[in-house]
């Protein structure tokens, strides 16, 4: 008969196999998902752009936007410089 501490080590082993397959099983099956239908018009989207104003100085980050793809906003009578880039 096989000691006690034997049969812990493997029901231990056994265990950990199966939280390790069950984990990397539901990895690969999240980089199988499609994406996400895109947001209906009208809808907000996160955005991450920061405008500088030419005339002043005045820096803003906007985070959400009808579109991924917003005009830049005016400022002292003039549209406003991209400062950083569109996507990150």
């Amino acid at each position: 008969m096989p000691a006690l501490s034997t049969v812990l080590w493997v029901g231990a082993g056994v265990l950990f196999g199966l939280v390790l397959w069950k984990t990397g099983i539901g990895m690969l099956r999240s980089l199988t998902t499609p994406l996400p239908p895109p947001a209906p018009a009208g809808e907000m989207r996160k955005v991450n752009v920061r405008y500088r104003c030419g005339v002043c100085g005045l820096e803003i980050k906007m985070m959400l936007a009808p579109d991924e793809d917003p005009p830049p906003p005016r400022h002292c009578l003039e549209d406003m410089d991209i400062v950083a880039p569109r996507y990150d």
